[in-house]
């Protein structure tokens, strides 16, 4: 990996480099997803299955398109039992976590006559999509279900690409276990615009969550407003802020476990420790020679792969808030008081034996989380992306009659005289 001598200029040449790995910037492709989604909201099945066959070689048919019972009692019998054991277990500490972040409404009768509040209600139907083309990821069918399932989504619809006409068994199993209602066999813009406008067979959704390729992140981005979505999801990416402390053996270990999902992937060391530094280099060489998606890797560390060196903690806890990470592995002398510093990361992971897969996989928080540098303003997937919050107020005569002048008052000096009688017209 390439050693990097942080200064303002490199800094800067960094962050723009990373940008350019945002769907925001692949515009070319928009024209495309557009007239797709518009096809699907027009013809519906028809378009749907058209594109299914154009993209996917998959003849559907609105008999064959939904994934039945028997199917997934099939799925079963091939998935590997060690792994549904696991499954189950991830399943328990995801849930755990995520009951935590459960709202509740909430009333205020504080002052006589006047009652206010905050009425959570969950989302009616929510549609997940799940990647099935170059990857499967039946973790982030647990991701994206578990929390739906604690906020009291009342349906939850799953699509997702086959292979071949079958849908990953793994994946059958893990949206079994999680609870999903019904899984449809499409992919890409397509599908996404299916659970959007809805067809003859697939129900339109309130919201749709879950991460896909470009063409599913551009489809998102365009049938939202008229559906909520989770996010805009990019690439993924790790940073990891390290100092003389850390196992450079561990780091570059966890650098690869990120490079290896595509070539676009991220994986950066922040450190100030030169020797360090050079060790992890020299252990991503070793490890190139024994792992098995060494080219994805070599592509993701040539574009995307670095080793910056700064001159003090407090200037890597600064370059990796400006970073922004989607992964930020925290491995300093004392990482609990370095996290208390960092204010922009989706998810971090502190100390040596805090990698990232655990969080991928175990855990129990969500590994859907904001990349791109958007964790200055988002946040992980959880409970709060699958309810909605309506406002309470009520006023009796007596209360309203003590503020309706005021109300007037307010309402004259915006020239709404309407909305001033309104209030007014109860006091004639």
């Amino acid at each position: 990996m390439r050693i990097v001598k942080l200064t303002d200029e490199t800094r800067k040449d960094l962050l723009n480099t990373l940008l350019k790995r945002s769907p925001n910037q692949y515009g070319e492709y928009e024209e495309t997803v557009a007239r797709i989604v518009d096809d699907v909201r027009e013809r519906g099945d028809e378009a749907l299955f058209e594109y299914t066959e154009k993209f996917d070689h998959i003849s559907l048919t609105p008999e064959t398109v939904k994934v039945t019972p028997q199917e997934i009692e099939e799925a079963y019998k091939e998935v590997d039992p060690a792994l549904l054991d696991v499954i189950r277990k991830a399943l328990v500490n995801i849930r755990s976590y995520h009951e935590k972040q459960r709202r509740y409404s909430w009333f205020d009768s504080q002052k006589s006559g006047i009652m206010l509040g905050q009425k959570i209600s969950p989302l009616q139907r929510v549609g997940v999509y799940v990647p099935g083309g170059k990857a499967v990821y039946p973790s982030s069918v647990l991701m994206n279900v578990v929390p739906a399932k604690v906020a009291g989504v009342a349906q939850i619809i799953m699509t997702t690409p086959c292979r071949n006409g079958k849908v990953s068994p793994n994946t059958l199993v893990a949206a079994h276990e999680a609870g999903v209602d019904e899984i449809y066999k499409v992919g890409g813009s397509q599908a996404i615009a299916a659970l959007a406008h809805g067809t003859q067979t697939i129900p339109k959704v309130d919201k749709i969550v879950g991460p896909g390729n470009i063409f599913v992140a551009l489809a998102k981005k365009a049938v939202y407003g008229f559906v909520g979505i989770d996010s805009i999801a990019g690439p993924s990416e790790i940073t990891v802020l390290a100092d003389e402390t850390a196992n450079p053996r561990f780091v570059a270990a966890d650098l690869l476990s990120q490079a290896e999902h595509d070539e676009l992937a991220s994986a950066i060391l922040v450190t100030t420790s030169e020797k360090l530094a050079q060790e992890v280099s020299a252990q991503v060489n070793g490890f190139l020679k024994v792992l098995s998606r060494t080219e994805i890797i070599s592509k993701s560390l040539d574009n995307y792969g670095f080793i910056l060196l700064v001159d003090s903690l407090e200037e890597g806890i600064s370059t990796v808030d400006q970073i922004a990470p989607e992964h930020l592995e925290i491995v300093t002398a004392n990482p609990f008081d370095t996290m208390t510093r960092v204010h922009n990361a989706g998810a971090m992971f502190l100390g040596s034996y805090s990698s990232e897969p655990l969080g991928d996989y175990f855990a129990g928080p969500n590994h859907i989380l904001p990349t791109n540098g958007t964790a200055r303003f988002f946040s992980p997937l959880s409970v709060d992306d699958f309810v909605k919050k309506s406002s309470i107020v009520y006023y009796s005569e007596e209360a309203l009659r003590a503020v309706h002048t005021d109300i007037e008052t307010f309402a004259k000096a915006e020239e709404l005289t309407a909305h001033a009688n309104s209030v007014a017209v109860r006091f004639e």
